[in-house]
C-alpha cells in the first residue's frame, strides 16, 4: 500500500479524533504536527504556540526560563480550544498537549467530550545529544524568529530537563493506556513523516475498532 493509500486510512480511522505529538524540544513537534494535519484534513493545535500567544496578551511570562507553564494556567489557557466550534467537524493534530505528569487524563477526558478523543499518541524519538546539535544549528541560522525559550543554552537545557522529568511520566501513562505510537525521528524531515504514516497507519490497523 502506498502512502497516500496509507494516509486516506488513517483519515478515516481518525474521524473527528485526536493524534498528540510529543518529544523533546527540536525533535520537529510542530513540524511534523503541521504536515500530518494538512494530510488528514484536521487542525493544528501548539499548546507552545497557545501559550506563548497569551503570555505575550496578558504580558505574563511563565517559560522565558524553559519552564513548562503551570498546570492551571495550561488548564485555563488551553484546554478550551477543544470546545471550539469552529473546529468541531475536524481531526485534531496536537502538538505536546499536556506535558506535564497529571494533565493527561484532563486532556482526555475534555478532548472526549468534545468529539475529539485521543486516538493515538506519538513520541518523536530523537536523543538529548541531536537536539542540542540541532538547537546550535539554529542558534547560528537565527531561524526561529525571536523566541525567547530559545534565547540561550541554559534555558534550552531547562527545556529539556523539563521534558525530563515532567513531560517523560506522561509518555509512559500513554504507554500504558497503549496509546502510544513510537517513531524514529533522527532522520530528515521527509523520512521522518514517512516513518510516521507508516507506524500511524499500523496502529490504527490494530486499532481499527
Amino acid at each position: 500500500m502506498d502512502m497516500e493509500q496509507k494516509i486516506r486510512y488513517i483519515k478515516q480511522w481518525l474521524g473527528t479524533g485526536s493524534v498528540n505529538v510529543f518529544g523533546l524540544p527540536m525533535s520537529g513537534k510542530d513540524t511534523v504536527g503541521v504536515k500530518l494535519a494538512e494530510a488528514v484534513g484536521g487542525k493544528f493545535l501548539s499548546s507552545g504556540l497557545i501559550i506563548r500567544a497569551n503570555e505575550e496578551l496578558t504580558r505574563q511570562h511563565f517559560t522565558d526560563k524553559g519552564d513548562l507553564a503551570p498546570t492551571d494556567v495550561f488548564m485555563d489557557w488551553v484546554l478550551p480550544y477543544f470546545d471550539k466550534p469552529e473546529l468541531a467537524e475536524y481531526p485534531l493534530v496536537l502538538s505536546s498537549i499536556g506535558r506535564w505528569s497529571g494533565e493527561e487524563d484532563a486532556v482526555m477526558e475534555r478532548a472526549e467530550k468534545a468529539g475529539h478523543p485521543i486516538k493515538a499518541v506519538i513520541i518523536l524519538n530523537v536523543s538529548e545529544v541531536d537536539v542540542m546539535s540541532r538547537w546550535q544549528a539554529v542558534a547560528t541560522l537565527k531561524d526561529r524568529g525571536t523566541r525567547y525559550d530559545d534565547s540561550d543554552p541554559a534555558i534550552f537545557q531547562n527545556r529539556i530537563n523539563e521534558f525530563r522529568t515532567k513531560t517523560a511520566p506522561v509518555i509512559l501513562h500513554y504507554r500504558a493506556l497503549g496509546l502510544l505510537v513510537e517513531v524514529n525521528a533522527d532522520m530528515d524531515r521527509e523520512a521522518v513523516f514517512a516513518e510516521l504514516i507508516n507506524r500511524l497507519y499500523d496502529y490504527a490497523i490494530n486499532h481499527a475498532n
